[in-house]
């Protein structure tokens, strides 16, 4: 028999991206829960209709929560007391579940994954999987999973599950909730996402004192794709001896002394999970 799925939230951009990769296989049933015009008729272009949610969640075998952060707190009420017992949640990022707003029961089994996307440095021989960003479409991905609560067995069905979800794969990773709000919002948002900003914000001041825009681009993004392999070990030579002079001169101009341990600092990664969680 087929796996029940409920996709909540099935016409918005994460919906639409799991609907693609799992709506032609036999193995799910799959019920979509939307109710914004605007995925009704995302939806209606993948030849899909709604289904009302009560009647969704009373015989489903798994809820997939393709919602925004904010939102994930106020309709998890009326969504998880619906459910029948040994059914499955699935989360699509650590933010609800490390911020305690995903009401939990007994009876049910708590999964949470969340793509890794396209590396950075895999090569990829087709201009598809090139611009293939996100992943999930031509370009091979990892993901990282967390059981947060339930049985190995539980754990499982819901990787099985994300390696459909998020395909074409390239490696599955078990860690915990905690390790993953590490990884996400601490380290891929509130520092790598902040200091990618700052490199464009610094490209826009050069450009601003005369530098010609495209030389400007070219020549910041030739540099950030160069230096990323060197730092992360890739390009198999290091900085030049100026290069790695001016680093050392302005991690100390830049970055406070004690960056590293506000960012990994547990009660502040809960702190900002709870605002990102938090409703409007």
């Amino acid at each position: 028999m087929p796996t029940h799925i409920t996709i909540m939230g099935a016409g918005g951009k994460m919906g639409c991206r799991i609907l693609d990769n799992i709506k032609d296989n036999p193995d799910y049933d799959i019920a979509c829960v939307e109710v914004g015009e605007a995925g009704l008729q995302n939806l209606a272009e993948r030849g899909l209709g709604a289904t009302p949610q009560e009647g969704a969640l009373a015989t489903t075998d798994v809820v997939v929560l393709a919602l925004p952060d904010r939102l994930i707190g106020k309709l998890c009420p009326s969504i998880v007391p619906a459910m029948k017992p040994g059914a499955m949640v699935v989360s699509l990022d650590p933010a609800a579940a490390y911020a305690d707003v995903i009401p939990l029961r007994d009876e049910l089994a708590y999964f949470i994954c969340h793509p890794c996307h396209p590396p950075l440095f895999q090569l990829e021989e087709t201009r598809e999987a090139q611009v293939d960003w996100f992943g999930g479409v031509a370009a091979k991905q990892s993901v990282v999973c967390a059981l947060f609560q339930g049985s190995d067995e539980d754990y499982q069905r819901g990787e099985d599950l994300a390696a459909e979800m998020f395909k074409p794969i390239l490696r599955m990773h078990r860690i915990t909730v905690e390790q993953m709000a590490i990884l996400e919002p601490a380290i891929v948002e509130t520092t790598t996402a902040s200091l990618i900003l700052a490199c464009r914000q610094a490209m826009e001041a050069g450009i601003e004192m005369g530098i010609p825009k495209q030389a400007a681009e070219d020549f910041v993004l030739g540099h950030l794709r160069v230096e990323l392999a060197i730092i992360f070990g890739v390009a198999g030579f290091p900085f030049s001896d100026g290069a790695q002079l001016a680093v050392e001169q302005a991690q100390t101009k830049l970055l406070r002394d004690d960056w590293k341990e506000q960012i990994t600092n547990l009660e502040n990664i809960r702190q900002s999970v709870k605002r990102i969680t938090a409703s409007l």
